[in-house]
């Protein structure tokens, strides 16, 4: 499946920003399942300074914002042709080693929910069996609802609230997972809707590791493992190490954002 992406996020600041930079996860690398054809990156108010591979193997682009700017606007486009590898991405790679996958983090620390959650999980020595148990557990437990988390939600707290986003979904697996012992991680990065082009935002997921198959993706918002209408764009311990945009500024007190994503298949040409 090739599939195009145009992803663009406008920033308007309640006043002049004297310095700002930003740290970009948002280009995709040709890996296990997808391969990257085309993919360039655009900014106006702000200019790239320097790219680089971070310790997940995610590409990192680093830019500065003009000073005195007050509207910055990123936006990229590309092409990625994909397939349906049943979530398996394989062998671990990256400078991250396998134990960092299996500590928690603030985001993901297990607690009284988490370990309430997993009692009731059936685990039978499946551990691939066990982890489709567990997604079907949080989705069962935790409605697919916005408005009701932030990016500082722990898992605890989605648990607590019963009420998430892909995001929270992607925490709360991560942090039972790794309360079974089972190396797990954060994914962000794009999927290709079935009954529309145009998203609010982009989507994230949750892999772990099982022996003899490698990394295994697991989409717990939506009851699957990724298939050909997904890209994988930036992976880490949690959101954190994941996030498509993170930065600073001085000199605006507040910010709004504003996000445009289209995500379609592409007719491919024999």
């Amino acid at each position: 499946m090739r599939l195009a992406i145009d992803h663009t996020t406008h920033y308007v600041f309640s006043g002049p920003v004297s310095r700002g930079m930003q740290r970009l996860r948002l280009k995709p690398k040709t890996s296990s399942g997808q391969r990257v054809l085309e993919w360039s990156m655009h900014f106006d108010g702000a200019q790239a300074q320097v790219e680089y591979d971070d310790p997940n193997c995610n590409n990192v682009t680093l830019i500065s914002f003009e000073p005195g700017v007050q509207e910055v606007t990123i936006r990229c486009e590309g092409l990625v042709d994909t397939n349906d590898e049943s979530g398996i991405i394989g062998k671990h790679s990256g400078f991250m080693p396998m134990w960092q996958f299996q500590e928690q983090t603030d985001l993901t620390r297990s607690g009284p929910r988490t370990r309430a959650l997993l009692a009731g999980l059936t685990q039978d020595g499946n551990t691939l069996g066990m982890l489709h148990g567990l997604s079907a557990l949080i989705r069962e437990r935790v409605e697919y609802s916005t408005g009701h988390t932030d990016a500082a939600t722990t898992a605890e707290g989605v648990l607590a609230a019963a009420r998430g986003v892909c995001q929270d979904h992607a925490h709360v697996f991560i942090g039972a997972a790794r309360a079974l012992g089972i190396p797990a991680r954060y994914v962000s990065g794009y999927l290709m809707m079935n009954d529309r082009v145009e998203q609010d935002a982009g989507h994230a997921w949750a892999e772990a590791f099982v022996e003899g198959l490698g990394w295994v993706g697991f989409d717990i918002s939506n009851g699957i493992s990724p298939d050909a209408r997904y890209v994988r764009v930036a992976t880490g311990r949690d959101y954190r190490d994941a996030a498509p945009i993170t930065g600073i500024r001085y000199g605006a007190r507040d910010e709004s954002m504003h996000v445009k994503l289209a995500v379609e298949q592409q007719r491919v040409e024999q």
